[in-house]
C-alpha cells in the first residue's frame, strides 16, 4: 500500500546549468484538503536522503521521517492546511534521477543525467504544486538540503508563496560542508564495485563506500556533546556483537569495532546502502556544493522578487554541518530584502539533526510562526 503520487513535469524540464529531462516527474505524498481557492497549501522540502513520505496517511500507516509535526492539531496542522511533500528531482525514491530509466536510451541515465541544481529541485516542486492547481503556496519550508531549497525556491519562482520556513538550511555551501562532502563522494568513487557508474544495482553497488559516505555524514549530524553523552566509551553489548556486518567481521583481529558508538554507525550505514542508490547521492551531494544565493545577483535583490510577507529561519547553535552562521546570513538577506523575518536560534545540542529528535523546539517555533 503507497501514498505516493508522481507529478509529470513540464517536458521538456530544462536544467539550470544545461541539458533537459524528458517526461521527467516528481514522486510526493500529501496530508490534509486543499480549501476551495487551493491557497492553503504547504510546500515542504527534504534532506538528502528522506523520501516524500514525511507523515502517516491511511494508504500508508508507517511513520513518516517527521512524523510528530504534521498532523490534526500539530504544529504543521493538517487541520487547516494541505502539506505536500515532494521526493527531490534526483532522487530515487519516486522522483527522475540518475536511476531511473533514460526514454531515449531505453536504461538508466546514470552518468548521463544531466548536472543537478538546487535550484532545479526548486523549480521541479513547485511544479508538483502546480499540477494541483495550486499557483501560490501559503508557505514553503525546508530543512537541511530543504533549508538551501527554498531559498533557491525565493530566487526562482517570482511570486510563489506567501511565507518561507528554512530549517537548518544554507545560502552557500560553507567551506567545510564542500570538503566533507567531497570526501563522501570520493569513498564512493573510489570503491571499484562503482564501476564509473555503471553497477548493476545497489546490492552489487559500491557497498563499502557508501557505508564510509554514510558514516562520515552520520558523525557531523550531532554535536560532540551528544554523542558523549549518550555513547561515552561505552563498550560492545551482545547484541552489538551479533549486529556488526559482515564487511566489518573481515577486519584483522585486535582491529573490529570494541565501542557502542562504531556499532551505531555501522547500522546507520547498513540502512542507508540499502535503499539509495549511489550515483543519486552523487549528484544531490554536488548539487549542494554548487549552490550559492549570490549566482542569482546581490543576494537582498535575488530574494526580493519572492514576493514573501515573512519569513522563519531556524538554525541549533551545536549544529558545525550548517553552522548558525549560515541560518544568521538567510534571515540577513531576508530582511534586508524587504521581508518580515523571524529568526530562530535553538539551544539544542543535538546538531544538525535537531529538527528530527528535538521536536518540542522545533514544534514551538513553527506552531507559533504558522498560526501568527
Amino acid at each position: 500500500m503507497t501514498a505516493v503520487r508522481h507529478a509529470p513535469l513540464p517536458d521538456p524540464f530544462r536544467m539550470t546549468r544545461g541539458g533537459e529531462l524528458r517526461h521527467a516527474q516528481v514522486a510526493y505524498e500529501c496530508w490534509g484538503e486543499l480549501n476551495r481557492d487551493r491557497s492553503n497549501a504547504i510546500l515542504l522540502f527534504t534532506g538528502l536522503s528522506p523520501s516524500a513520505h514525511a507523515a502517516s496517511s491511511p494508504e500508508n500507516p508507517d511513520d513518516g521521517w517527521w512524523e510528530k509535526m504534521i498532523g490534526p492539531g500539530r504544529a504543521i496542522d493538517t487541520d487547516r492546511y494541505f502539506v505536500m511533500c515532494v521526493n527531490s528531482l534526483g532522487s530515487c525514491f519516486g522522483s527522475t534521477g540518475p536511476a531511473s530509466v533514460n526514454p531515449a536510451t531505453g536504461k538508466a541515465y546514470r552518468l548521463d543525467f544531466p548536472e543537478l541544481a538546487v535550484e532545479d529541485i526548486a523549480r521541479a516542486g513547485f511544479e508538483a504544486a502546480r499540477s494541483l492547481g495550486i499557483q501560490k503556496l501559503d508557505t514553503v519550508m525546508g530543512c537541511s538540503l530543504g533549508g538551501m531549497v527554498v531559498v533557491a525556491f525565493a530566487a526562482v519562482v517570482p511570486d510563489g508563496a506567501r511565507r518561507l520556513v528554512s530549517i537548518s538550511g544554507s545560502a552557500a555551501s560553507s567551506p567545510f560542508a564542500i570538503a566533507l562532502r567531497s570526501v563522501q563522494r570520493e569513498a564512493v568513487m573510489s570503491d571499484p564495485a562503482w564501476s564509473r557508474g555503471n553497477y548493476a544495482d545497489n546490492e552489487r553497488g559500491p557497498q563499502s563506500g557508501m557505508r564510509i559516505a554514510r558514516k562520515l555524514g552520520t558523525i557531523t549530524y550531532r554535536s560532540a556533546d551528544e554523542w558523549r553523552g549518550r555513547f561515552a566509551r561505552s563498550g560492545l553489548t551482545p547484541a552489538g556483537k551479533q549486529s556488526v556486518s559482515r564487511a566489518l567481521q573481515r577486519v584483522p583481529e585486535g582491529f573490529g569495532p570494541r565501542f557502542a558508538v562504531e556499532t551505531y554507525l555501522e547500522s546507520q550505514a547498513e540502512k542507508f546502502v540499502r535503499v539509495f542508490d549511489p550515483n543519486c547521492y552523487l549528484y544531490l551531494s554536488r548539487a549542494m556544493d554548487c549552490f550559492d544565493i549570490a549566482d542569482h545577483g546581490e543576494p537582498s535583490k535575488a530574494l526580493a522578487g519572492a514576493g514573501l510577507e515573512s519569513a522563519l529561519v531556524i538554525g541549533v547553535e551545536s549544529d558545525f554541518l550548517f553552522a548558525i552562521e549560515e541560518q544568521a546570513g538567510i534571515a540577513s538577506h531576508l530582511t534586508a530584502a524587504g521581508v518580515a523575518t523571524t529568526f530562530t536560534r535553538l539551544p539544542s545540542i543535538e546538531g544538525h539533526d535537531a529538527f528530527l529528535v528535538d521536536l518540542p523546539r522545533f514544534d514551538a517555533a513553527i506552531r507559533g510562526f504558522l498560526n501568527a
